[in-house]
């Protein structure tokens, strides 16, 4: 059987090595903690626009925004230039033969430069999490690719 390093998803043998890019990086134990008491701010208010049906983009932000978060700001080779707060539409997936972006806001908070809080709502349900960021994508994780 070939050696199969560590931690490699479904057991390829180059599976971190294609794969290094939507591996998040590592959070300080501190800054883990930080990260934790933000997901735990925004997931109540996540909680309240699911329950109000209300998960566009737009809205997301807004009620981001009164929590207090900045918007992130980046320069023309993504720089980063202030705020830490990304909400955008969801990802497009393909169905059948073309593709679609589903209904909902995906949600990027930078806490430390080596901690993030991600978190998406939409019909089905929300979800809050805690994550170092991705080498090329910051705090949302990239999409596959090779």
């Amino acid at each position: 059987m070939p050696y199969v390093e560590p931690g490699a998803g479904d057991g390829a043998p180059h599976y971190r090595e294609n794969n290094g890019f939507r591996i998040p990086g590592d959070m300080s134990p501190a800054s883990a903690k930080d990260a934790q008491k933000e997901a735990d701010r925004i997931e109540p208010v996540l909680k309240r626009l699911w329950e109000a049906r209300t998960w566009d983009p737009k809205s997301v932000r807004a009620a981001m925004l009164k929590l207090g978060y900045e918007e992130e700001r980046t320069g023309p080779k993504g720089k980063r230039l202030g705020g830490t707060l990304t909400v955008r539409e969801m990802d497009a997936r393909f169905v059948t033969d073309h593709y679609v972006t589903p209904e909902g806001a995906l949600i990027g908070l930078r806490v430390h430069d080596d901690a993030c809080v991600t978190a998406f709502v939409q019909k089905t349900n929300y979800q809050v999490q805690t994550n170092g960021p991705y080498p090329e994508a910051g705090c949302f994780e990239p999409r596959p690719g090779h």
